[in-house]
């Protein structure tokens, strides 16, 4: 596994005399090929596909944030946390990052760890899928057609017409058309969609594809119960499940650092038992967190969730 951006430096933080009382940034670990299997930080530094897509830059400072936030917040692990590092799109060349990326995360699922890539615009999920891909297709025993499950907390769709650019709102469509190629199934979710963002030929592509579909009106308290046997009824129906939370799937008084923040959303207190749901479903295998922007955070608030969306996400891991 090969990175192009590894340093622990940045974790830092308290350090409390009493017994028992770790924090993140004591107890992570810089990422070896022999490490025992655990948690595996992977920072992917883009935001050449919010550029694409004409949003407001700044998603490539996310890693950073979210290590700094992660590093303090108490740590409540048994089994080992690593950080790989980064892997950078700073030339512009947005598709061999996505490459190099998927390369690092295939490497990662065949060492047996559960990566968490930290993004980073949206266009991470293409190269986090191909990891998965790879590494499903790869394995042992291979699976000649693995029904790979896409869970995305987000605004948007992100199912854009990838025919003329790559951007941060085409990597479902991009996943669609490679399980189109290689005679996989597409399963897709999109969880907390907002009507108001997304337009009427972005529902119907959804529709096409069959892709379940929850807006954000959708997500209250009272609909909980009926939205978690819908989330385990498609996890069932699975091999395994990709978990991608774009940030901006939260209101802007709560993640204000993004890359295009929600008038509406879903409160954080809603999304918690969500995750926890596919959590604890025993078929996770990969997670990665987007659209964090720290030039345009309040107080580290949008960095502050991330990481605790982190340490929910690797309790129980």
């Amino acid at each position: 596994m090969r990175t192009d951006r590894h340093s622990m430096d940045l974790w830092q933080g308290r350090i409390d005399p009493e017994a028992d009382s770790a924090r993140w940034h004591q107890r992570i670990q810089p990422l070896a090929d022999d490490s025992t299997p655990g948690v595996a930080l992977l920072g992917f530094a883009s935001d050449e596909g919010v550029r694409r897509n004409h949003g407001r830059v700044g998603a490539v400072g996310g890693p950073l944030a979210i290590r700094k936030a992660l590093a303090n917040l108490a740590w409540h692990r048994s089994g080992p946390a690593y950080d790989g590092g980064d892997v950078l799109c700073a030339d512009g060349d947005l598709e061999s990052a996505q490459a190099r990326l998927g390369r690092n995360v295939c490497a990662l699922l065949d060492a047996g760890h559960l990566p968490i890539v930290l993004g980073g615009g949206h266009e991470v999920a293409f190269g986090s899928w191909q990891g998965i891909a790879e590494h499903l297709a790869g394995g042992v025993p291979r699976m000649a057609a693995p029904r790979i499950g896409i869970i995305n907390f987000d605004a948007h769709f992100d199912l854009r017409d990838p025919t003329h650019i790559h951007s941060s709102g085409t990597p479902f469509a991009q996943i669609a058309e490679q399980c189109a190629a290689r005679g996989w199934p597409f399963a897709y979710a999109c969880l907390g969609v907002s009507r108001a963002s997304n337009t009427r030929a972005l529902f119907q592509r959804a529709r096409e594809l069959g892709v379940l579909v929850r807006e954000d009106r959708d997500i209250s308290e009272s609909r909980l119960p009926e939205l978690m046997a819908e989330l385990q009824a498609f996890i069932a129906g699975c091999d395994a499940i990709y978990l991608t939370i774009d940030i901006d799937v939260l209101p802007a008084c709560e993640a204000p650092g993004v890359s295009a923040p929600a008038a509406r959303g879903v409160p954080l207190a809603l999304l918690e038992p969500l995750l926890e749901s596919v959590r604890d479903s025993g078929k996770l295998r990969l997670a990665d967190l987007a659209e964090l922007n720290p030039e345009h955070d309040i107080d580290s608030r949008t960095a502050r969730v991330a990481a605790r969306l982190i340490h929910l996400l690797t309790l129980n891991h």
